[in-house]
């Protein structure tokens, strides 16, 4: 993901905003990054290293000290996030009221329920490994026991998928059976299938087992033979196509970048 620099500032060392995996340059790019991202701000976002950013970087040291003031007073968090958007003159009232009024809408939401939105949304962002920090949190709670059935099956079906994600098969598989213990779910259940066609030593419960019938199998085949066929599209696969297209000197420029741009990827799915 890449931001475009709008107005020029003297910024001699950008801003990693490690919610998002990218450098930030400029005061425009720090606001839009926080105005559409506000699941990933509510959490001490601005700490000191942003703060010295703002200062020495974006030269705005009236907002850097008034930062610093506020957090040492204990001053609402969220209120500190949206002095950044208030001062840098980047979105206008309207937008950043709108912008509170979002961050509290998900302050007044069941601890359980905000854990899980913000889990879904790293999701989102392939953030996989923070994503399954965040389900994990949910069901290890005390409360956790108490969820509705319902829940806790979507909780537990986000879980492995981003394990699924990480190839971890046989913690998806765990947690995709757990998922399907609570909610008898037919499209979990063929998750399940899918799994255990790519890993045939997946530990499967009984119960599961006997749901695994011929026909399952046969209607799973077929999904995979599509998604197969879709990826064959992908624009992954298409950009690699052009590479191998141009001559040797760029070609190995050209791979060199894309080496770089999926080890980029990797370290943001892993984290």
């Amino acid at each position: 993901m890449g931001l475009i620099l709008c107005r020029q500032e003297p910024v001699q060392h950008p801003y990693y905003f490690e919610g998002l995996g990218i450098r930030l340059y400029s005061s425009q790019e720090l606001c839009y990054a926080i105005y559409n991202n506000p699941l990933l701000v509510m959490e001490e976002f601005v700490d000191q290293p942003l703060i010295d950013f703002i200062q020495n970087d974006l030269d705005m040291a009236f907002l850097a000290v008034k930062l610093l003031k506020w957090k040492q007073s204990g001053e609402d968090h969220d209120e500190l996030v949206a002095l950044i958007l208030q001062e840098c003159d980047y979105y206008h009232a309207a937008e950043v009221n709108r912008f509170r009024q979002k961050l509290s809408a998900y302050r007044k939401m069941p601890e359980a329920e905000f854990l899980k939105e913000r889990a879904d949304y790293l999701f989102s962002l392939k953030q996989y490994g923070k994503a399954i920090t965040e389900y994990q949190k949910i069901l290890d709670n005390p409360k956790g026991s108490s969820l509705k059935e319902g829940f806790r099956a979507r909780v537990y079906n986000n879980l492995g998928a981003s394990y699924a994600r990480l190839f971890m098969t046989d913690k998806a598989c765990e947690a995709y059976q757990r998922s399907f213990d609570l909610v008898k779910s037919s499209e979990v259940l063929k998750r399940i299938c899918h799994l255990a066609s790519w890993n045939s030593g997946l530990r499967l419960n009984e119960r599961v087992k006997a749901l695994l019938t011929e026909e399952l199998q046969q209607e799973s085949e077929q999904d995979r033979a599509q998604a197969k066929e879709t990826a064959g599209g992908a624009d992954s696969l298409l950009e690699l196509e052009k590479l191998f297209q141009k001559d040797p000197i760029k070609r190995l420029q050209g791979a060199g970048e894309l080496v770089q741009k999926w080890k980029q990827e990797y370290r943001k799915i892993m984290s």
